[in-house]
């Protein structure tokens, strides 16, 4: 076995959780039975690494059986990663037929035309998904195996989920690989990112609920109890009040939970203007700012923000059309003619 490939496969045993490394080798395949029944999974990681090599090592492993070992750690633990979604576009709306075989034939060797160098590897779940990891290399240079790019592509859907290589050069190669292999014609990326690779699948596919259930007032549950002397008009109001923003609150989220995003990014893109009369511009000059949103699970804070207090109700459609939309990066630019003459205020 290649030193190269023994030293990738201990690496990869190393990012394994420990408890979980006899699961995510059985899930590979690669050892027999007899085999992983000799490995002592209690003692220290390193030492485990050096076991399991030594056992690769017995079974003649190559780069292809160590490829297929990461993408099942990328698959077990994806949302250790950054995803972006692509949509492919047809010129027509037919639908064809889904070949795996033809796909991979195509996707292979797209690639290994514009590139000599690179390392392709398959692999296939249950959910009609087939994950793919390019590793890239040079003209002169052997794949990069510590920098790859992975794929999810759901056949027959125009979607692609794509957590790309620090090697952005390569990004158009395997773009272009994509679409040829699937019988598309274009391919664009749809400014939605998340580490939470099944919640951008939700999105994209509609899995979630959004605004799609009829609401139906129920007595709020818990708070505090009025005392006996609190004016009953004013006891009435808060209760009409709370109601009301959990009504729109349904409306917007629904019920169920919601989509897992980290963040939403907004640029703003418009022009400052003032009275020409108060000299504040000479001319004209584009404003850019940028607001960040960020939570561990940004999507379910929104929701909770007017049923705490924190926010009024409705929250403003920049932040509620996100799952809607599909798309958690904006720009915000001006509209023409919208301030003919104008002044502006800061």
């Amino acid at each position: 076995m290649d030193e190269t490939v023994a030293e990738y496969i201990r690496r990869t045993v190393l990012k394994i959780p420990r408890d979980e490394i006899k699961m995510v080798l059985e899930k590979w395949g690669f050892l027999s039975e007899a085999q992983l029944q000799t490995l002592n999974f209690h003692q220290i990681k390193d030492n485990i690494s050096q076991d399991i090599v030594q056992l690769c090592e017995e079974n003649s492993a190559d780069i292809k059986q160590a490829a297929v070992l990461d993408i099942i750690y990328n698959h077990i633990y994806q949302n250790k990663r950054m995803w972006s979604v692509y949509q492919m576009k047809k010129s027509g709306e037919e639908l064809e037929y889904f070949d795996i075989t033809d796909f991979k034939k195509k996707f292979k060797g797209r690639l290994r035309l514009a590139l000599k160098n690179v390392t392709i590897t398959f692999k296939e779940y249950e959910d009609n998904a087939i994950w793919i990891r390019v590793a890239w290399g040079t003209p002169y240079k052997k794949p990069n195996q510590y920098k790859p790019s992975y794929v999810v592509y759901h056949s027959q859907t125009p979607y692609v989920f794509i957590s790309a290589s620090v090697l952005k050069s390569n990004l158009p190669l395997l773009c272009q690989a994509l679409i040829v292999a699937s019988n598309y014609h274009d391919i664009r990326e749809m400014e939605l990112r998340s580490h939470s690779l099944n919640s951008l699948k939700d999105i994209v596919f509609k899995r979630y609920s959004q605004n799609f259930q009829t609401y139906y007032a129920k007595p709020l549950q818990g708070g505090n109890v009025e005392p006996e002397s609190a004016d009953i008009r004013i006891v009435q109001e808060n209760r009409s009040e709370k109601e009301r923003i959990h009504r729109l609150s349904w409306e917007v989220f629904g019920g169920g939970p919601q989509p897992k995003l980290e963040f939403a990014q907004y640029r703003l893109e418009t022009m400052l203007k003032s009275d020409p009369k108060m000299g504040v511009l000479d001319k004209k000059e584009p404003f850019r700012c940028l607001v960040k949103f960020s939570s561990p699970h940004l999507l379910e804070s929104l929701k909770s923000l007017a049923p705490a207090g924190m926010a009024d109700a409705p929250l403003s459609p920049l932040l509620t059309c996100i799952p809607h939309k599909a798309r958690n990066y904006f720009k915000i630019r001006e509209k023409k003619g919208l301030f003919p003459e104008s002044f502006l205020s800061p």
